[in-house]
């Protein structure tokens, strides 16, 4: 069996035959050298899975070959040994970006684990990883059937992301395994869901955490304890998009974690408007029938979110010093981000950021980004290369720097669609796949959550005989004259409105500076 070909070069090389001779009966092969410009030569004719280098050698020194040979084989893992534990030269050693670090005398297991560490690494972790899944399996799908409430729902949604994060690299039939149990879990949920929602309108004392009560539950007990809050709002933010991103921010802050329920429809219009306002819709059009946009207008329906806040605060008797802003794209990012100093002044500040929700629209609608997240770890991956080299990352490292308060958080996230189910509406139907309202809807009643009274759920009616219906699970909704264009052009594409996991249970952070 073949593990892996090696280079060791060392100047003492005789001496450290009965560790080949180990390393050849663990099937590796190696090869040697006992100067650095001979095993420069060899790299450039061999390659190499590992090199380990011996740090103090004549002529070229251990660093000096590391050096060179990251110049020409940058993926290529160097291991450097050495009897020297000055901490100069491992600095010089990690600066150059080394695999590992062994001082002399090595032990044989000491090697080997290095080279599982640095060659072994993928496939153990891939079999260790679908394992521990596949191990976890049954109790999940007990905690699926079991799960009674929305802490519930939290938790077994919680444990469905890590699983997917931690399976995400490791390709395998397990992918298709958490596929399935996601979809079973979403139809369960969505059960959940269509028992007790209007209970939950119904009854605040007895609900989840919902978009609504966030200001007065999160945001304003933090004001009144004395602290600055600077909220940021991800439009379309997912919790495994957090959870990718959080590894980020660890260094810079102190970290806590929580979930919430969005209320429906899961989309901007609704969702944000009701954190803003502290109201359900139809609270918002009846009190502030100028602050609320119906869906059969043209104008903006979250150009108000200012004056939101505002109504609330009042309705509140607060007297809090606001800020409200809005970032569409890195510019505006930078700008906020220059401000700070400013803004420390205000006791809440308040930012909206679009570009999540942005990269989701651009995936549907053009090719080119529906081919770079192609999938949901795609997806995931644009969200933390746009954290990374936008002037969202500056922005934290400023907020980091002040005594802040941080709240992050979304007004709803969005589900991969692939399922269409039919719906016949007249033309003054709205446009979402996955929800609608209007009258004399036809749908099946076993796909959708029907609402036909939206009083109940506190959801503005434009006509008294004005039905809501919400898509479940992963299925769009798409009209029979259409069909087979629908379902093609629409199909795997990232949606929101409807009733699941991924739109409703959404991510609340605090992060805390750690310099304070």
């Amino acid at each position: 069996m073949q593990n892996g070909k090696l280079l060791w070069v060392d100047d003492e090389i005789d001496l450290l035959r009965a560790h080949i001779i180990f390393l050849n009966n663990k099937g590796y092969s190696v090869d040697t050298a006992t100067n650095g410009t001979d095993a420069l030569e060899m790299c450039r004719e061999t390659p190499y899975d590992l090199i380990m280098l011996d740090e103090n050698m004549p002529g070229l020194s251990g660093l000096e070959v590391l050096m060179q040979i990251k110049e020409f084989l940058p993926a290529t893992p160097v291991v450097m040994v050495t009897k020297s534990e000055e901490e100069n030269i491992m600095d010089q050693a990690v600066g150059q970006k080394i695999a590992d670090y062994l001082i002399k005398p090595v032990n044989p297991n000491q090697i080997l684990l290095a080279l599982k560490k640095n060659i072994h690494k993928n496939e153990i972790v891939e079999e260790i990883t679908q394992s521990g899944y596949r191990q976890q399996f049954n109790r999940i799908s007990m905690q699926i059937s079991d799960s009674m409430s929305a802490d519930d729902w939290k938790d077994v949604y919680k444990r469905l992301v890590f699983w997917e994060l931690e399976l995400q690299d490791t390709g395998g039939a397990m992918d298709e395994m958490l596929r399935m149990q996601k979809e079973e879990a979403n139809n369960a949920f969505a059960k959940f869901v269509r028992r007790n929602y209007i209970g939950w309108i119904a009854n605040p004392d007895k609900r989840p955490l919902m978009s609504h009560d966030l200001f007065k539950k999160r945001i304003f007990p933090l004001l009144d304890a004395g602290e600055k809050v600077f909220l940021l709002v991800f439009d379309n933010f997912r919790y495994d998009q957090w959870r990718t991103l959080s590894k980020d921010l660890a260094a810079q802050f102190v970290i806590d974690e929580d979930l919430y329920f969005s209320i429906l429809p899961t989309v901007t219009q609704y969702a944000r408007n009701a954190i803003f306002s502290g109201l359900m819709p139809l609270q918002i059009e009846n009190m502030f029938p100028d602050l609320w946009v119906n869906e059969d207008e043209e104008e903006g329906k979250n150009l108000k979110e200012r004056e939101l806040i505002e109504t609330q605060l009042r309705r509140y008797r607060r007297k809090d010093k606001f800020s409200y802003n809005k970032a569409n794209d890195s510019v505006a990012t930078d700008k906020i981000a220059t401000q700070i100093d400013q803004l420390s002044n205000n006791d809440l500040n308040v930012l909206v950021v679009n570009f999540i929700d942005i990269l989701s629209h651009a995936r549907t609608e053009q090719k080119a980004v529906r081919e770079l997240a192609a999938d949901e770890a795609a997806y995931r991956s644009i969200t933390l290369s746009w954290f990374r080299h936008s002037a969202m990352n500056e922005l934290f490292k400023k907020l980091a720097e002040q005594d802040f308060t941080i709240i992050i958080t979304t007004d709803h996230g969005s589900i991969r669609v692939s399922q269409p189910t039919k719906v016949i509406g007249d033309k003054n139907v709205n446009t979402n796949l996955r929800y609608k309202l209007g009258k004399n809807l036809k749908y099946n009643t076993k796909e959708v959550f029907d609402v036909k009274r939206p009083a109940d759920a506190q959801l503005p009616s434009p006509n008294l005989s004005t039905t809501y219906i919400f898509a479940t699970g992963n299925r769009f909704f798409a009209y029979p004259n259409d069909f087979n264009y629908y379902a093609r052009y629409y199909s795997n594409t990232f949606q929101h409105g409807g009733i699941s996991m991924e739109e409703m249970i959404v991510p609340l952070i605090t992060l805390r500076g750690k310099k304070h």
